[in-house]
């Protein structure tokens, strides 16, 4: 399997060299990591050449004599060196090796000139074979090897270039470790009982409450990862302090691909759910929809808005697999590859106004459609995606997931009972979406153009040609749906499943196309010339060119209501981020202790005597 050397090692390898280059051949180590991005991404398509099997690779003991020490070490390694090669695994594979691509094409220029980053090749590169790795081990030891070390990489492709920035890197450097820990105690739990490290051999049920913490615990680490409800609020910092490039790669794609890869594992291969660990998973994938596009509707910068709606799309990704049904499971894994899609759009344009304009305020900016011709169309087949317009790809996945809830509503059970709020709320989710993504795409390209903004210009190949890429997947993952893209890539995973309705997405997509262009025909036939033009007025007044208004102003009304006023009060006080509850509750129990060291001998006295109580209480106990 030479494949897997290429996929996983060659870039680890490369990225490590890579790191003793001097930054000022930075261009050079650019065009190096491309090159190995697309030898990664070349090797990720022949793996699907490749028969489902499970293998077990040298990790590299042959390069040393036998006997000697490294030889022996790595020979023990090589018992944990098993690889699972199965249609999820090749699916994900080849995700991860297409969006590096892309990212690192978009990253020759827009790395260049924008925030600098040392060593920022290395980092990608180091990120996209450890991400490999991760999807394709089988071993639960060696997976979170790979897991743990993306936390890092992640942590050093933010750069601390202020307060804010720095803050937010050590903010998600603790809570994915954090979570990583919390998934060390799952896996211990599952060594303990099972005695093995192997995914493919577990079939855990969930009905003594040691294994139902073992999920738990495995299920905070792909929620963190992914960033789903409750462990999301590292994601809209990242995205509004770090890189779009970084964005796009990390919470756009690649830690969304993980995340779900993982959730998908744990929740159909590993364990078998009980009814109330499905209701958890139901409930906190509405949770995770409502509250983030929530957010996303108030938020002024536009990167911190589109890190909220890569947070509430990971909601409609937990609804899917949470149903555990094949169609359920099939709108999950649809959507997620979706979502990488658009929302990697949305950064990439973000990031391309960002360097255009040197502005991340929607009130900062507008009338950019004519100067950024490709940025503006790109970016809004990517809004319509990420809202469910038919007949883009997002629409294909929500309406997937859609009938998935209407199917898992005939079972009997409490969460199947409850289905017509599952529906109601993803359907409202994704009337949000669309209302903050006409905030977004009329606050940047839409309106009037400041005077500043005059002599702005379209980006240059190396970063429109990747969102415009992206654009053009959005539109045939959507009209290539139901014939081509779910039979042929998520069918091999999830098995043959029916639809319950009747859904044809290229019918949809030709008879859009159809109406769109006789639109178009019938305006241009029509007599336009003969239209009266006067002057606009508003309340009255005549709209003068100096006069203009701010889209951000329109939605303050949706902050200010009685009903969601308190919510919002509570979010900027931080009372649903669970990164600033556990750091005040830490605070405050290490100033109690701070408090009981007086310095005076009776009470270290007293407290060495109370712990030694305490642990022959639980030695007695465990004996």
């Amino acid at each position: 399997m030479n494949e897997l050397y290429y996929i996983i090692f060659l870039p680890l390898i490369a990225g490590i060299v890579l790191s003793a280059f001097p930054e000022r051949i930075k261009i050079i180590k650019g065009i190096i990591a491309l090159i190995i991005t697309g030898i990664t991404f070349f090797f990720s398509l022949k793996l699907f050449s490749v028969s489902e099997k499970i293998i077990n690779l040298d990790l590299f003991s042959a390069f040393f004599n036998e006997g000697t020490f490294l030889n022996n070490i790595l020979q023990e390694a090589n018992r944990f060196s098993r690889f699972n090669i199965d249609n999820l695994s090749k699916f994900i594979t080849l995700a991860i090796g297409f969006f590096g691509l892309v990212i690192i094409v978009y990253s020759l220029s827009y790395i260049s000139k924008t925030r600098q980053i040392k060593n920022y090749y290395p980092y990608f590169l180091i990120t996209l074979g450890f991400s490999a790795g991760a999807v394709l081990t089988d071993n639960l030891l060696l997976f979170i090897i790979f897991w743990g070390i993306l936390g890092l990489t992640l942590y050093k492709l933010i750069k601390g270039y202020d307060e804010e920035s720095s803050s937010a890197a050590k903010k998600t450097l603790i809570l994915i470790g954090a979570s990583d820990g919390i998934m060390i105690l799952g896996i211990g739990i599952i060594w303990k009982v099972y005695g093995t490290f192997t995914m493919s051999e577990l079939s855990i049920p969930t009905t003594y409450p040691i294994l139902v913490v073992a999920f738990l615990a495995l299920l905070t680490g792909s929620f963190t990862k992914a960033g789903a409800f409750p462990f999301h609020t590292w994601i809209p910092d990242y995205t509004k302090s770090a890189p779009a490039s970084s964005s796009a790669y990390l919470p756009a794609s690649l830690d969304k691909l993980l995340g779900i890869y993982f959730l998908a594992r744990i929740c159909t291969d590993m364990f078998t759910l009980n009814q109330w660990l499905t209701f958890l998973m139901l409930l906190l994938g509405v949770m995770t929809i409502i509250f983030a596009v929530m957010m996303a509707l108030i938020q002024h910068n536009y990167k911190r808005l589109l890190g909220y709606h890569a947070v509430s799309q990971v909601g409609y990704m937990v609804l899917g697999l949470g149903l555990g049904t094949p169609l359920g499971v099939a709108g999950g894994l649809f959507h997620m590859i979706n979502h990488a899609l658009y929302k990697s759009g949305l950064f990439l344009s973000a990031g391309s106004v960002e360097k255009r304009t040197g502005k991340e305020n929607l009130d900062e900016l507008g009338g950019l459609s004519k100067n950024m011709p490709v940025t503006f169309i790109s970016a809004l087949i990517c809004a319509l995606a990420i809202s469910g317009v038919p007949p883009l790809n997002g629409f294909a996945s929500k309406w997937i997931i859609y009938q998935g809830i209407i199917d898992f509503g005939k079972e009997p059970g409490i969460a199947n009972q409850l289905w017509i709020i599952w529906l109601g709320l993803a359907v409202l989710g994704s009337a949000l979406t669309l209302a903050s993504f006409v905030k977004y795409i009329t606050g940047i390209f839409l309106g009037r153009k400041r005077k500043e903004l005059e002599g702005i210009k379209e980006v240059s190949i190396l970063m429109w040609m990747p969102n415009a890429i992206i654009a053009f997947l959005c539109i045939g993952f959507g009209v290539l749906a139901s014939t081509f893209v779910v039979p042929k890539l998520i069918m091999p995973i999830t098995g043959e499943f029916a639809y319950i309705g009747i859904w044809d997405s290229t019918t949809i997509g030709i008879l859009i196309l159809v109406s769109i262009l006789l639109g178009i025909l019938i305006y241009l036939i029509g007599n336009i010339k003969n239209f009266r033009t006067e002057d606009s007025f508003i309340g009255g007044e005549i709209f003068r060119e100096e006069t203009s208004y701010s889209v951000v102003e329109f939605y303050k009304g949706i902050r200010d209501y009685k009903l969601f006023s308190f919510i919002y009060n509570w979010a900027e006080k931080k009372w649903f981020d669970i990164y600033e509850i556990s750091k005040k509750l830490t605070l405050g129990f290490s100033g109690l202790l701070s408090k009981a060291h007086t310095g005076v001998l009776t009470f270290y006295a007293i407290w060495i005597l109370t712990g030694l109580i305490l642990m022959i209480i639980i030695l007695t106990l465990m004996s």
